[in-house]
C-alpha cells in the first residue's frame, strides 16, 4: 500500500506540471498568433502610407514648377514679364 502511495504522491505533481506546462504552451502560441496578425496589419499601413508619402512628392514637386508659378502669377495675380526698359540692374559697388 505505501508504495502505490508513493507512486500517486510521484505522479500528481508531474501531472499538474505536464498540465500547466500545455496550458502555457497554448497561452504562448495564441499570443504569437495574435502578434503576427498585429505585425502584418501594421506592415499593410506601413505600406500604404509609402504610397501615399510618394504620391504626396510627387504632388509637391508639380505645385513648384517654374511653368505652375508663372500660370497662376498671370492668371490670379495679373502680372506680366516687365518690358526692357523697366528693367534695372543693380551692382554692388567695388571696394
Amino acid at each position: 500500500m505505501k508504495r502505490e502511495q508513493f507512486r500517486l504522491l510521484l505522479c500528481l505533481p508531474l501531472a499538474a506540471a505536464v498540465v500547466v506546462s500545455a496550458i502555457w504552451v497554448i497561452k504562448t502560441k495564441h499570443e504569437s498568433r495574435q502578434l503576427f496578425v498585429e505585425l502584418e496589419s501594421l506592415n499593410r499601413e506601413r505600406d500604404r502610407l509609402q504610397v501615399d508619402w510618394g504620391r504626396l512628392q510627387l504632388e509637391e514637386s508639380t505645385w513648384g514648377t517654374p511653368a505652375r508659378v508663372e500660370t497662376l502669377a498671370t492668371e490670379q495675380l495679373s502680372l506680366r514679364r516687365p518690358i526692357p526698359e523697366q528693367v534695372v540692374v543693380v551692382a554692388e559697388p567695388l571696394p
